[in-house]
């Protein structure tokens, strides 16, 4: 029986304008207690364009204040759930964040952007009616599971500026 994973508390303040959503941690983040750990996830080198920062250069604690100052939040729909390894389809007995509470709590929020298939179905549905107030984007994936490339992925992830400005 697999272990069960918790996520991380939200990464917000009230000048969030874009929150990305992921799914749940995978086991490098999760061992090193830091959002996307794995060196291999592109999400610092994706979300950097729209925070107006090379991130992927700093260190965690400075990518995440980084985050903060361009206006961008970071969470997870998961909650907790088991799962063997890091791939969201072994997820099991998921507990669902309460996204549609922390989006009612940022005064200034204008969008959600999901990082992924897995983030985007749990997230529509814990949002419910509230997601009619935000802009909703289903962004590619920065594991590196999802393969379709870097430069695939990019001009989704560039497009986040259009609502932070």
């Amino acid at each position: 029986m697999s272990k069960r994973k918790h996520s991380f508390p939200p990464v917000v303040d009230a000048r969030t304008r874009l929150l990305v959503l992921g799914s749940l941690p995978g086991e490098r983040s999760l061992a090193e207690r830091r959002y996307y750990a794995h060196p291999q996830n592109q999400f610092w080198r994706l979300i950097s364009p729209a925070a107006g920062h090379d991130l992927a250069a700093l260190p965690y604690e400075q990518r995440l204040e980084a985050l903060l100052a361009a206006h961008i939040g970071l969470w997870d729909v998961v909650a907790s759930a088991t799962r063997p390894g890091s791939t969201d389809a072994a997820m099991r007995d998921i507990e669902g964040h309460d996204v549609a509470a922390l989006a009612a709590s940022l005064p200034d929020l204008r969008g959600i952007a999901f990082n992924g298939g897995t983030a985007l179905r749990h997230g529509v549905r814990q949002l419910g009616d509230v997601a009619a107030r935000y802009t909703i984007v289903a962004l590619p994936s920065s594991s590196p599971l999802h393969t379709i490339g870097f430069d695939a992925k990019l001009p989704a992830w560039q497009a986040l500026s259009q609502i932070l400005g």
